[in-house]
């Protein structure tokens, strides 16, 4: 069966066209938010029991009992000596790079600064007090996920840390997600996903505690939920179905660019993926290798990924140079960017807008999602012009920190006490008046 690959020519697209482009599967929320109201009312009357039917209803796990929400602590030891040797090794070294990479990432505990003589303020960096970290599944597992999501939460040094992840069939938990778990010093893995995973952890329910943040990717479900829900929970990235730019210039090889784009592409039907280029032979090159990459894959990877490339999320975009290809880039910002070129520093500089940027022919998207050290939880839908990716700054929060002497709060109280008059708080200019010298006096 033929699968064509759509090519857009920037050159001839009109504005609308061009806009078209730029739009996520997620770009409406309104029809999923509609859908996923009921389900949160039920898990905040019901509880674990609505966690159980749900769990029926769209993981197949039948055989989950309200009481068996939280995962045991035997089958953390269980998927230890179930999950293969080579896969438990695969997990241990994200693990131990993540965590290197987070660590020096950290901000130190506290830092002031002599603003002038007497005048001291800085911040103070803690962390939040619980957070849930999502694992999806649905379309696979993804113990890559609880890596990169728990990990910066325990460099974070956060008291609490959960995971949320949809029960298996059986009604057991995803071995490797466990294992991941496990490696991160995760012990609280509760089985619940979708939008009845985010209205748990806002409510509570009666084994899934409330905690103040929730982060990790999942569908549209999901991340209506969490909007829904914002004003109970801390939303965290509103991270959604996979997206990913290959930019490539005239000296890349178009059957590498094409094998990169395939990654992102096969996440679900709907992802968005562009392979942007300014040269044709790239792109026909690209064109011409996928049927044979596709070859090589399951029939429902090659699904996924005929649909997001056969457009209008996805494809071949062929721009008349390549300061129009980073104009494109730079108006989508995605999630992902891989540079395709014999020298891709040269052209980091052009791109403003990318959440996740990957330099050079063997820096692939695969490294990246798994074992490089950088976060993969990363904003889409164009979030990246505003967002960063997921790290220990989202596990902590500032508090400002001042402090005055005796040298410093004269000229500090009569400007204060100008602007507070001025703006007519007399509380405030009393508080910094005569009134407060005579009183520091008396207790001197």
């Amino acid at each position: 069966m033929d699968r064509p690959i759509a090519l857009f020519e920037l050159a001839t697209l009109s504005a609308e066209a061009r806009a078209r482009l730029l739009v996520r599967s997620e770009a409406d929320l309104a029809l999923f938010e509609e859908r996923v109201k009921p389900i949160i009312e039920d898990v905040r009357r019901d509880g674990d029991a609505a966690l159980a039917r749900f769990g029926a209803r769209f993981d197949g796990a039948t055989g989950l009992k309200p009481d068996a929400i939280r995962t045991p602590e035997r089958e953390f030891d269980e998927a230890m000596e179930s999950v293969a040797p080579e896969v438990v090794e695969a997990i241990r070294y994200a693990v131990d790079n993540v965590r290197r990479y987070h660590e020096a990432q950290m901000p130190e505990e506290m830092w002031m600064k002599e603003m002038r003589p007497g005048i001291f303020a800085g911040e103070r960096w803690s962390p939040i007090d619980s957070v849930a970290c999502y694992v999806p599944r649905g379309k696979g597992s993804f113990p890559s996920v609880a890596v990169m999501t728990a990990v910066p939460a325990m460099v974070a040094k956060v008291p609490r840390v959960i995971i949320c992840t949809p029960p298996l069939p059986d009604g057991r938990t995803d071995p490797a997600t466990l294992v991941a778990a496990k490696l991160a010093g995760v012990t609280e893995v509760y089985r619940c996903g979708g939008a009845q995973a985010v209205a748990a952890v806002a409510y509570g329910t009666q084994t899934v505690p409330r905690v103040l943040k929730m982060v990790g990717p999942g569908s549209p479900y999901l991340v209506a939920a969490k909007k829904l829900l914002s004003h109970c929970i801390d939303p965290g990235i509103l991270a959604g179905p996979s997206e990913s730019i290959i930019l490539a210039d005239e000296t890349a090889d178009g059957r590498l660019a094409a094998l990169d784009l395939l990654i992102e592409a096969e996440h679900g039907p709907d992802s968005s993926c562009f392979l942007v280029t300014n040269s044709r032979p790239v792109a026909e090159a690209a064109r011409a290798a996928i049927p044979g990459f596709w070859a090589q894959m399951s029939q429902q990877r090659v699904d996924f990924s005929a649909t997001v490339l056969g457009g209008p999320q996805g494809g071949i975009v062929l721009s008349p140079d390549f300061d129009a290809a980073c104009d494109f880039v730079n108006d989508y910002a995605p999630e992902h960017l891989t540079i395709h070129a014999k020298d891709p520093w040269r052209h980091m500089g052009k791109i403003r807008n990318a959440a996740e940027i990957l330099l050079g022919d063997r820096t692939p998207n695969t490294l990246a999602n798994f074992v490089l050290g950088p976060n993969a939880v990363l904003p889409t839908s164009g979030a990246a012009k505003t967002s960063s990716a997921l790290s220990v700054y989202d596990f902590v929060k500032r508090s400002s920190v001042a402090y005055v002497t005796t040298l410093g709060y004269p000229e500090a109280a009569r400007h204060a006490g100008r602007l507070a008059t001025y703006e007519g708080f007399d509380g405030h200019a009393n508080a910094v008046s005569a009134t407060r010298d005579r009183l520091m006096a008396d207790d001197s």
